[in-house]
């Protein structure tokens, strides 16, 4: 084989190993994700009961003097508790699941995409906990009374537990991907791919698609919906606020040239 030919092999097999070193580098990272999740679901697995009970208590009030959740599965009550653990598990560790994406990610990206992507994992993070913390103390209480008010004293209203963590799972994401308005708006406007006078004139069709999706993802009833869509349209004009304030990409570029 002449050297020519070695020339030319060589950065295929370059990239090969480089492709080869990033996919043992993303198993690692995954690897340490679970661990950790694995990690703090050991931790909380003793309190598998307090967790559940926690999670049921805005429904429990509701619910009549005396009445109770309804197993109707035969590993329910074992089951949907490990259910609720693990996923509690994973939002405890999610800082350190998106530290480990991050860590894996900013090696590829230029100083500005660093600069810009830091502040949108730790503030998407923040109000994705908002959502669920607003989610879990105001909507559950109030749409849990509202519809408990209206079950007939003929029926026994007692829902299975089963369905209430799929219920309540449901609930937590959308409420969590909702307050994260703020955040894609301003990234919308940073990339330059929006500005703050389309934002806004967009404003009508946004308060109309609101509705629309607080009726796709809560409960056919008005409260559920404009618990959620009223959040939906005022964190959109708190992004509008924030593109004014922080300004658009090119001012933030010439702002860094002077």
């Amino acid at each position: 084989m002449s050297d020519k030919d070695l020339e030319l092999e060589g950065p295929e097999d370059d990239k090969e190993q480089t492709l080869v070193a990033h996919l043992v580098e993303l198993r690692s990272r995954i690897v340490r994700m679970a661990v950790a999740i694995l990690l703090v679901f050991a931790c909380l697995s003793p309190f598998m009961k307090q967790i559940f009970d926690y999670l049921s208590q805005p429904l429990m009030v509701a619910l009549p003097q005396g009445a109770k959740l309804l197993a109707t599965g035969v590993i329910a009550p074992f089951m949907v508790p490990l259910k609720v653990t693990l996923f509690v598990a994973f939002i405890i560790a999610l800082p350190y699941v998106l530290w480990q994406m991050w860590g894996f990610i900013a090696p590829g990206l230029y100083r500005k995409e660093k600069r810009l992507a830091l502040p949108i994992i730790i503030s998407s993070l923040v109000m994705f906990f908002l959502g669920m913390a607003y989610c879990y103390f105001i909507v559950f209480r109030m749409v849990f009374q509202f519809i408990a008010g209206f079950s007939p004293d003929s029926v026994n209203f007692a829902p299975d537990i089963d369905s209430y963590f799929g219920f309540v799972l449901a609930l937590f994401i959308a409420f969590g991907v909702t307050f994260e308005v703020p955040i894609v708006v301003v990234v919308l406007n940073r990339l330059g791919i929006t500005t703050v006078e389309k934002l806004k004139k967009a404003r009508p069709y946004m308060v109309v698609g609101a509705f629309v999706i607080a009726a796709i993802f809560t409960p056919p009833d008005v409260l559920s919906q404009l618990l959620l869509a009223l959040p939906l349209v005022i964190l959109y004009q708190v992004g509008i606020w924030l593109c004014s304030i922080f300004g658009t990409a090119k001012n933030l570029d010439e702002d860094e040239e002077e």
